[in-house]
């Protein structure tokens, strides 16, 4: 953060956090702006400071998605699953399969893979409440669970990924291949990783330096461009019962015509 030419940096965390910035504190004016990922009592205070401040959206707790097919491996597949499952107990697992036998083999590992995993209290639980398994016949069939499902993670570990880059639309962040995983993008692969969840992705992507780029509109109108804008507009307001708006057209197509005449 320093090197990155932050004015102020504050080593907080947490609920008590997020309300610091919103509302200030002893030394801190109160910010225009929270942005960042959290767990559930986090993406729950920012739902309520919203309005007083903006906000980049509702992210947290964490999900993966995998589309595999016959060509996974998985050990990997598992290790990839647990270690979004390892964030919180209401994280979110699937493994979208074109194979019964990678699907068998994958849930077969994940049990072997706990069982030492020095994080199995946490992701043990959110295996067993969150964890899916979906066997499908076709890309296509892939492709429609996943967009439905709309993940924050998509990994794709199949033998043509580009056909899911290619076709899926709703993800926060895409990994294809096997050599890439969800901790690259946490972590130091560069791509960002405030990520919408809970099927976010259906209408939005993740924190980008176009959520601190604030959009203000203009307009200008000559008399003459006026009087013709206020012929039509007068007749909306009034169609919709908005008089008063009508009035505010009527007067200066009237002013504005009379004195081009």
């Amino acid at each position: 953060m320093a090197a990155a030419g932050a004015d102020e940096i504050y080593c907080m965390g947490g609920v008590q956090a997020l309300a610091a910035l919103a509302y200030g504190m002893d030394g801190l004016e109160p910010v225009d702006m929270v942005v960042g990922a959290g767990n559930r009592f986090v993406a729950e205070a920012k739902r309520q400071i919203f309005g007083d401040v903006g906000i980049d959206l509702l992210a947290g707790p964490t999900e993966i998605l995998i589309i595999a097919d016959e060509t996974a491996d998985p050990f990997i597949l598992a290790a990839d699953l647990l270690g979004q499952a390892e964030h919180d107990p209401n994280s979110r697992q699937a493994l979208v399969s074109l194979s019964h036998r990678i699907a068998k083999e994958t849930m077969e590992e994940v049990e072997r893979q706990l069982i030492d995993l020095p994080t199995k209290d946490i992701a043990s639980v959110s295996w067993r409440d969150n964890g899916e398994v979906i066997v499908v016949d076709s890309p296509e069939e892939a492709v429609k669970v996943s967009d439905e499902w709309a993940p924050e993670h998509l990994e794709v570990q199949t033998e043509n990924w580009r056909y899911y880059l290619d076709n899926c639309t709703n993800y926060g962040s895409l990994f294809l291949g096997e050599e890439t995983t969800v901790a690259y993008g946490d972590k130091t692969i560069g791509t960002n990783h405030v990520l919408p969840t809970m099927r976010a992705t259906r209408y939005t992507g993740g924190l980008y330096v176009g959520k601190f780029v604030k959009t203000v509109t203009y307009q200008y109108a000559n008399k003459e461009g006026s009087a013709k804008i206020a012929d039509v507009c007068e007749r909306a307001c009034n169609y919709e019962n908005m008089l008063a708006h009508g009035i505010t057209c009527k007067i200066r197509k009237e002013r504005y015509l009379a004195k081009r005449d």
